[in-house]
């Protein structure tokens, strides 16, 4: 076996686990409103163990009623109970191993205004006359109950091990950091005071679970942003506390929801693959604990490193798994080129949970997350040839379905490879590994079987030539234009020919627009000129980018000494300036190069649509070639088109 160390079976007290990949708790929005398990979920969970998962936790599960917010699992009455149950049994049926993780929101819980706040300390609200009081004694002891009955339902609900929740700024974490605890009784001041509620919940669930099942214990590494937040230091003396009570198992996070630090809990592709391994590898060292490492694991060499290194005796492979749900069979069965790669791009997983107007998660990568039995590919009856134009993301996950269904797609790229625009946004600082994977799915596609014609333009003639059943356009868009005097000088360029290496600026650069393309041709430019300034007519810089994204992106603009101008509108280009409109007033940028990134407008296609009118071809758009969008809602386009044909 190629990865024997990752695929190596591990004991912790009576459960017995067939390897060392741990698919964690997420949130994913697929419960019930009122906090029951869906089919949904089963569905999603059991593709992740029919693909080979080790061990498979709940999303967090809230255990005080009192404290639960909606549209989150609950287990704080015997209510959920058989619902739960329903969930372990198909998880067991398929040979799998269920976890529930046992959660107290804290701040967290206030996603619903009738859910109970349960903090250790009081915190005024900004902007408002209102302090969140900090938890009563009646309350510290009412929590740790619910605990202790939480872990009894768990047990009832047939879970094979349970997981704490210590970190990411919920109840517990809160508890203990001094950054958030000021108490000055019983459970705050010294370390031993601010873990005392941790250890009594720990107790409480023992207490309440047979003594042959393991605990595990979700904690943060450290307290990233919070001056005088707790130091791994202290997190360590705290684990050999939690040892002492009945932990078995650390699993070694880092990020809490208060500050920047939140970049940590579903890290972008801006942070390293890895970026949490050494913190835990040093409490595995000072503890001897069992422990799990997690952040930006994605690759099952990495997997294999690390547990072969003996930096952790377990991985958390999350979002790779919602990528791909048969990663880790791909990976045992040496088939790790096939792996659908997770890049970060958290457009799916994060995004969509934060975002009120998307339902459940999903995946850019995987359009079938949260969709597992309505996107189970069927064969169809009636193969078709269908001509694809364009070989980006697009053009091949359409192309790539179709072909498991039964269909003969064609793919004619105008350009000498494919992969299209992810390819080139790849080329911006940190988003390697976003080339990387548009080219694996090129090669991928081919590995198919898929027809691929590159250098060829899709014409009528060439319709006419294929004569396909269907055609479907995904085509793209391209880099809209300043319409302004003198937009065309020699030393205007655009963000796209420039991340191409087509073109070459240096000295003065005036970058106009501040979205997302940008300012990663701005920091892409960092280095290579020697001052370089952001213009952008909106109030703020980087409104399309993820919440987690626009963190890193925002911190690297500040630490590359770019400068950024917003409510500045580019009016006029000449030969040694850019002249802006800020404020009613008109003022000159002086500079050696200017770089327009303003959006792209969709490609014209209407000699092609035309043709399929007349001759009776079914004709579909896609992608930015209906409107210019982001990579999730291209990729996602594509998957329902080709299952629909």
């Amino acid at each position: 076996m190629k990865f024997s160390k990752l695929f190596s079976p591990i004991k912790i007290r009576g459960l017995e686990l067939k390897n060392r990949i741990m698919f964690p708790a997420m949130g994913t929005k697929m419960s019930t409103e009122d906090k029951f398990v869906t089919q949904q979920i089963i569905d999603y969970q059991v593709a992740r163990v029919v693909g080979g998962s080790g061990l498979n936790f709940s999303e967090v599960c809230s255990v005080y009623e009192k404290a639960a917010p909606k549209k989150f699992l609950s287990i704080g009455r015997d209510e959920y109970i058989p619902g739960l149950k329903k969930l372990t049994d198909a998880i067991h049926e398929v040979g799998g191993k269920a976890g529930v993780q046992l959660w107290l929101g804290g701040l967290a819980a206030g996603s619903d205004p009738t859910a109970m706040i349960i903090i250790p300390s009081e915190m005024p609200v900004p902007e408002t006359e209102y302090t969140i009081p900090g938890a009563s004694l009646e309350t510290i002891k009412e929590s740790v109950k619910a605990f202790g009955s939480a872990a009894k339902r768990a047990v009832e609900a047939g879970f094979d091990t349970i997981e704490f929740h210590a970190g990411h700024n919920y109840t517990p974490h809160s508890f203990l950091s001094p950054f958030f605890n000021k108490r000055t009784d019983e459970y705050g001041g010294d370390l031993q005071n601010r873990g005392r509620f941790l250890i009594e919940c720990i107790e409480a669930i023992r207490e309440n679970i047979p003594k042959d099942m393991p605990l595990f214990m979700r904690i943060d590494a450290q307290d990233d942003y919070l001056e005088g937040g707790l130091t791994i230091e202290d997190v360590i003396e705290f684990c050999k506390l939690s040892k002492e009570a009945g932990v078995d198992v650390v699993d070694v996070s880092r990020g809490n929801f208060s500050s920047a630090a939140i970049k940590y809990e579903v890290p972008p592709i801006d942070l390293p693959r890895g970026f949490n391994v050494e913190n835990a590898a040093r409490i595995k060292k000072e503890t001897g604990m069992v422990t799990v490492a997690v952040g930006r694991i994605n690759d099952p060499a990495q997997a294999e490193e690390i547990i072969e290194g003996d930096k952790a005796d377990m991985v958390v492979i999350g979002r790779a798994q919602l990528a791909d749900p048969d990663f880790c069979n791909k990976a045992k069965q040496g088939k790790e080129s096939s792996i659908v790669r997770c890049v970060a791009c958290n457009q799916g997983c994060y995004d969509g949970f934060v975002s009120p107007d998307v339902p459940f998660i999903t995946c850019m990568r995987n359009p079938a997350l949260g969709r597992e039995a309505e996107y189970k590919i069927v064969k169809t009856n009636t193969p078709k040839r269908v001509l694809i134009a364009g070989g980006g993301v697009a053009g091949l996950e359409a192309a790539m379905v179709l072909k498991l269904r039964g269909h003969n797609p064609i793919v004619c790229e105008v350009s000498d490879s494919l992969g299209g625009q992810f390819v080139l946004a790849g080329v911006a600082p940190r988003k390697g590994e976003m080339k990387e994977a548009a080219i694996i799915m090129g090669r991928q596609a081919l590995e198919q079987g898929i027809e691929v014609k590159l250098n060829t333009t899709v014409t009528t003639e060439l319709i006419e030539e294929i004569n396909p059943d269907e055609v479907i356009i995904a085509i793209g868009a391209s880099p809209m234009k300043l319409n302004i005097p003198e937009g065309d000088l020699h030393h205007v360029t655009n963000s796209h020919d420039v991340l191409s290496r087509k073109t070459t600026v240096s000295g003065k650069v005036v970058v106009v627009g501040g979205g997302l393309v940008g300012l990663e041709v701005a920091e892409y430019l960092h280095g290579k000129a020697t001052d370089i300034t952001v213009v952008e007519m909106l109030d703020t810089i980087a409104k399309d980018i993820g919440q987690l994204r626009n963190i890193c992106v925002m911190e690297n603009l500040y630490s590359d000494g770019i400068k950024t101008l917003t409510n500045a509108k580019c009016v006029e280009i000449r030969n040694d300036a850019v002249v802006i409109e800020k404020d009613g007033k008109k003022e000159d940028l002086p500079c050696d190069y200017v770089v327009v990134s303003i959006g792209a407008r969709s490609r014209n296609f209407d000699n092609i649509s035309k043709y399929c009118e007349e001759k009776g071809i079914p004709c579909h758009a896609i992608g930015d070639a209906v409107r210019a969008r982001r990579a999730l809602n291209a990729v996602a386009e594509a998957s329902e088109l080709a299952r629909k044909i």
